[in-house]
């Protein structure tokens, strides 16, 4: 797997430097340029009485990006890397599809949605429209710190959650592809504590050693291209029991495979991917069908 370019979507406050930093140790997976995009949302340049579109104002905020992407190069000029740049004004999940395309990125990275729960249940998720309009994988990056302080880099131990199905063996096949970028790897499986039929513990062992045996197969794959890999099997609610095993484990990251699709079940009832890249404070990886 090669992660030559990346596409870094940022509001500034949310993202920053600091954060694109601690993800260049995927030059060892080929990583050479950087995108980013600033997306300026059109409420943030309309008149404060509601008299439309504010040009001025747009101007203004494109000019303040423009000088801090500026910044941001000249760093990342210093360090061999290429740089490309997108400022502009509309919704933040249709740009960042576009450039994503346009510009053939590899990895999309972009902070954590701030919206209410009625922007989230009639407009949808940013992050689950990104998914399903560019099958690229998106890392909703976040401060591991309450003060933004970068606590080791994502890729170094990741916990990569798996039910067994092909979006989880897709995101299997993803890491198995990085390289040295791994320093540990992580592979949970989380058990529905409705499987655990019958009320004998060799039912519940049975059911233990099943799974045991499922991860360590895939736990075998790794050792074999020389990544130190961990498995673990946690009992109870999907979402919780992941985001328990991430603390345990002092993982970098949370990835899981998905299937790019939404419903308005999902938008409802939520999906285990769609929680962790809203709710969990661990930046979390996820890799959509057909992902590169």
């Amino acid at each position: 797997m090669k992660i030559e370019k990346l596409l870094f979507a940022t509001k500034f406050e949310e993202l920053q430097l600091d954060a694109l930093q601690s993800l260049l140790n995927l030059k060892k997976a080929a990583l050479n340029h950087v995108v980013f995009l600033n997306v300026i949302e059109r409420d943030k340049v309309a008149m404060r009485r509601g008299t439309g579109y504010k040009k001025d104002e747009a101007i203004r905020l494109k000019e303040k990006a423009n000088i801090r992407f500026i910044d941001w190069a000249e760093n990342l000029f210093e360090q061999g890397m290429e740089v490309g740049v997108y400022i502009v004004v509309g919704g933040m999940a249709r740009h960042v599809i576009q450039s994503a395309k346009k510009e053939d990125v590899d990895l999309i990275v972009i902070g954590p949605q701030k919206k209410s729960p009625l922007e989230k249940l009639y407009a949808g998720s940013d992050i689950i429209e990104i998914i399903r309009g560019s099958n690229i994988p998106v890392l909703v990056f976040k401060y591991l710190d309450k003060d933004k302080q970068i606590i080791g880099m994502p890729f170094d131990r990741p916990l990569l959650a798996t039910d067994f199905l092909s979006a989880s063996q897709r995101a299997v096949d993803y890491f198995l592809m990085l390289g040295d970028v791994i320093e540990e790897i992580h592979i949970v499986h989380v058990v529905d504590e409705k499987q655990l039929t019958g009320d004998s513990a060799m039912s519940v062992q049975k059911t233990r050693k099943t799974t045991r045996r499922k991860l360590d197969s895939i736990c075998d794959q790794f050792e074999e291209k020389g990544v130190n890999a961990r498995v673990h099997v946690y009992v109870g609610e999907t979402a919780s029991e992941i985001e328990k095993a991430a603390r345990e484990c002092r993982a970098t990251m949370v990835v899981s495979g998905t299937s790019g699709k939404s419903s308005w079940r999902e938008k409802l009832l939520g999906s285990t991917p769609r929680t962790l890249a809203e709710k969990s404070p661990f930046p979390t990886l996820l890799i959509p069908p057909d992902g590169k």
